[in-house]
């Protein structure tokens, strides 16, 4: 599996990214807002754009469908449930479907409603061999294109259709149970601010501290690709059970009789976090 990662250069931060089978050189385009960057890198790398994958309605995710089947004839994938609000979609997808790429990509469709109630992730295994031309660092790890639900350090707000309750069972349930090793491929590139918001609620986060210092510098389309492993890290929305985490919630929740649980405490930092 080969993954290119093309950044939008707009003002929403938009990442996509492009994933190829090796053999064949066929790709998939996930959520490709600006289809001309997105057309122009896949020349560049020789690769035949043949299916386009949304990972949920919003426009800032299925804003260039329209050009980038026009210029490839691609298919277009989404969740079955935002198949309508996203129209011309060609391939209604359920949780634990299988989207095949070319001869050796096959990539798990995980079902991770909060953001949107329709949201699909896309998990795949690593098939590519050392030295492949587009393969990015630590290629020999899983991959999760995790759209708008899991942000480098940070979780996708709920304002607009989606439902914080979901987005608490998807991060406890579904990426809970992924490897660590699993390299984070969000739909937006906001880990600086991430960061800052973990550190606003946990501020002896050694993790996030000497991240924030690595990547202060750098630009937004320079930013590392994490890992689940670093997510739990640094990521307040994995720390729900830390006591600095939940002493400081405390000072904001003065109406808390006692800690709160897991869920209550994501309720709360998804609502600080709206408005921080």
């Amino acid at each position: 599996m080969l993954i290119e990662r093309v950044w939008a250069a707009n003002r929403g931060r938009n990442f996509h990214y492009l994933i190829a089978c090796p053999d064949t050189r066929e790709a998939l385009a996930v959520d490709p807002l600006n289809a001309a960057a997105c057309l122009a890198r896949a020349r560049e790398l020789g690769w035949s754009i043949r299916q386009i994958f949304n990972t949920h309605e919003h426009p800032d995710h299925t804003g260039g469908n329209a050009e980038m089947i026009a210029a490839t004839g691609a298919a277009l994938l989404a969740h079955a449930a935002a198949a309508q609000r996203i129209g011309g979609v060609t391939h209604a997808l359920h949780d634990g479907d299988t989207v095949f790429i070319g001869r050796s990509v096959q990539l798990r469709c995980l079902d991770t409603p909060g953001h949107t109630r329709a949201h699909l992730c896309l998990y795949g295994e690593p098939t590519s061999r050392p030295g492949s031309a587009g393969a990015t660092a630590g290629a020999d790890a899983p991959a999760l294109f995790s759209g708008d639900t899991l942000f480098n350090a940070g979780a996708g707000n709920c304002i607009h259709g989606g439902d914080p309750l979901l987005l608490y069972d998807t991060f406890a349930g579904c990426l809970a149970r992924l490897p660590a090793a699993t390299r984070v491929f969000p739909g937006h590139e906001y880990l600086l601010r991430n960061l800052d918001f973990t550190l606003d609620r946990e501020p002896s986060n050694a993790a996030a501290r000497a991240m924030l210092q690595r990547c202060a510098a750098l630009a937004p389309q320079a930013m590392p690709v994490t890992t689940l492993a670093e997510e739990r890290q640094f990521n307040v929305f994995f720390r729900l059970d830390n006591p600095e985490v939940i002493a400081e919630l405390r000072r904001v929740r003065s109406d808390w009789q006692s800690d709160p649980a897991p869920r209550e405490a994501f309720l709360a930092l998804r609502e600080l976090r709206n408005r921080w």
